[in-house]
């Protein structure tokens, strides 16, 4: 299965009405941006499509960008809510459509660094080749991991390396090679070290004593080929609660 597009925005949507701070606070996130694309450093916290709280999405909060008369740009791919980091949006349709189809084709690497618990991986770097199904409970959408034969099994893969680790916890980089819902999150819980934070699939939310304040996720980079030619490699940093609390802990970032 590929992996799902992003609804595209359309010209003839009525643009959102921005206050000022809420338009200062968008143009503060970006990190990237030339006459095609444009990257932001996505805050945990920010819904980046369809937010159930009253506050505006990413996707709304493009409209900052918009020229008049103009689409905001759009999204091309998303991040969960709480986790952190690098998203690519472009400025115009045919960008859009050549970063959709290199999506599609999954010649864009992501690269994410985790804060994971009790300690590292073992073995410490691989590939987790682990099948993943979708199941629904009330409201909720939560992913199981399953074997390759059962009727709903969705093929997920995901490299990874320990980056730091000792006793208490790992920071772990993670190259997703598919683009399921919550893989990452799953896959590192599959080995019995779920994300710090993580209440959804297992993950401690006391390090060492101390509190893990959201989930410890981060998009730290995209590399992709640009509508123009070549490739391009953004990097957003690592952010200061995540980098907190990894020294709290004794992880070298």
């Amino acid at each position: 299965m590929k992996p799902r597009a992003t609804r595209r925005p359309r010209a003839h949507e009525t643009p959102i009405a921005l206050s000022e701070a809420e338009s200062a606070f968008v143009r503060g996130l970006v990190i990237y941006e030339d006459a095609q694309l444009l990257a932001l450093n996505k805050p945990a916290g920010l819904s980046s499509q369809a937010g159930r709280t009253p506050a505006h999405t990413l996707d709304e909060l493009l409209w900052a960008f918009a020229r008049p008369g103009k689409a905001r740009p759009r999204l091309i791919h998303r991040l969960d809510r709480d986790t952190s980091g690098v998203i690519l949006t472009a400025k115009t349709k045919p960008a859009a459509a050549f970063l959709g189809k290199a999506m599609m084709g999954r010649r864009i690497g992501k690269t994410y660094v985790a804060i994971v618990a009790p300690g590292a991986p073992s073995p410490p770097a691989g590939l987790i080749d682990q099948p993943l199904r979708r199941e629904e409970i009330g409201r909720e959408a939560y992913m199981r991991a399953c074997p390759p034969d059962h009727p709903e099994a969705e093929s997920a893969r995901t490299r990874y390396r320990t980056l730091s680790a000792n006793a208490a916890a790992a920071l772990v980089e993670l190259s997703p090679q598919t683009g399921r819902m919550h893989q990452l999150r799953v896959h590192l819980a599959s080995l019995q070290r779920p994300i710090a934070g993580d209440a959804r699939y297992g993950g401690a939310l006391v390090l060492d004593g101390h509190a893990v304040p959201r989930l410890m996720l981060h998009a730290r980079a995209l590399e992709f080929p640009h509508p123009e030619g070549g490739t391009r490699r953004i990097e957003a940093p690592i952010p200061a609660d995540m980098a907190s609390l990894a020294g709290a802990v004794g992880l070298e970032i």
